[in-house]
């Protein structure tokens, strides 16, 4: 039960992330156009699957994430917006996201949730 306690925490904290990821074009007032967009979808994403994951577990909703994170971490490279604040913001979340993606991957192949009470 811990563990599945500990998973929840990290889709607590993916849902702030991707929330903060995707306010951060107003918090930070990036340029409109492809920057913003990124950060707008890709902090949706994030937080619906959070949501999702928060409301009836499912493994591939992690790998989504993973997928999600990583693409905000590298992001700023493939569309060109390095060396600004928005490159930060992305870099950071998008890591912390891939981090506790893979955290909860990895805490639920060791030991996956059980459905009944184990009577």
């Amino acid at each position: 039960m811990e563990n599945w306690s500990n998973a929840k925490l990290c889709d607590v904290a993916n849902l702030v992330l991707g929330a903060i990821l995707f306010v951060s074009p107003w918090m930070f007032s990036f340029d409109a156009g492809k920057v913003s967009q990124n950060a707008t979808i890709a902090g949706l994403v994030i937080a619906i699957l959070a949501i999702a994951a928060l409301a009836a577990f499912a493994i591939w909703e992690e790998w989504l994430n993973l997928i999600v994170g990583l693409w905000t971490l590298v992001s700023p490279w493939i569309l060109g917006f390095q060396g600004t604040t928005a490159m930060t913001v992305h870099v950071v979340i998008g890591a912390a996201v891939a981090v506790l993606a893979a955290i909860e991957i990895w805490i639920m192949t060791q030991n996956p949730p059980r459905l009944t009470t184990g009577r």
